[in-house]
């Protein structure tokens, strides 16, 4: 729901030619094939990811409309202006130089394209609580404010087109949400599981964590 929600509200459409990065599991990439018509490229840093997400794929037969790659999102391995959308669900959290990362894809979009992106934030009580999906401690989490993302974002030459707060909305291990036995999370992440749940209830509740969707128009 929550993919689709953000698909909505980036106006995703049949043909458009869509970016995203930090991919995983491709998830969302098939979501935004099948339900919304568009032809979209997966790019993940994590190889073992990628091939699981290539497998998934091809069982689907959707390997007409979603590829996937390894790749760096602070490199993107593409000429300017090759997508329509560029695409971003909880995946810059590991990316401290997030300058960097929105001025490369401002550079992959064409002028007018858009991004949309769903990304856990600094919630307004500090600290957070670990460990998350994304970081077992402070050391690998780069979490900013709602506030300093806009700027950031805005900063690389992009037009705000919606700034949703989505924290009651998004239910995941890192928001307290309980996850099946045999879930790709479990499966992943093993009992460590059971402990990020723990926290994501605190972290959610107590608004160390706020998650949100927006969508930007590139200049």
């Amino acid at each position: 729901p929550v993919t689709e929600r953000l698909a909505r509200l980036a106006v995703a459409a049949p043909g458009a030619r869509v970016l995203d990065v930090g991919g995983g599991f491709g998830g969302p990439a098939r979501t935004l094939a099948v339900q919304f018509g568009c032809r979209v490229t997966s790019l993940d840093l994590t190889e073992s990811y990628v091939r699981a997400a290539r497998m998934l794929t091809v069982r689907m037969r959707l390997e007409d409309r979603v590829t996937h790659q390894v790749g760096n999102a602070l490199a993107l391995p593409f000429p300017d202006a090759s997508f329509d959308l560029v695409w971003t669900q909880n995946s810059g959290m590991n990316i401290p130089d997030k300058e960097r990362l929105y001025a490369g894809f401002h550079r992959v979009l064409r002028p007018g394209g858009r991004l949309a992106l769903q990304e856990p934030m600094a919630g307004p009580v500090r600290p957070v609580v670990y460990p998350v999906m994304w970081a077992r401690d402070a050391s690998t989490s780069f979490l900013r404010p709602p506030a300093e993302m806009r700027a950031v974002i805005e900063g690389a030459g992009f037009r705000a087109l919606v700034w949703d707060d989505v924290s009651t909305e998004t239910v995941g291990p890192s928001t307290g949400a309980a996850v099946p036995p045999h879930s790709i999370q479990r499966l992943v992440m093993g009992n460590a599981i059971d402990a990020i749940i723990e926290a994501g209830h605190r972290n959610r509740e107590e608004r160390r964590i706020v998650s949100i969707q927006a969508v930007f128009e590139r200049g």
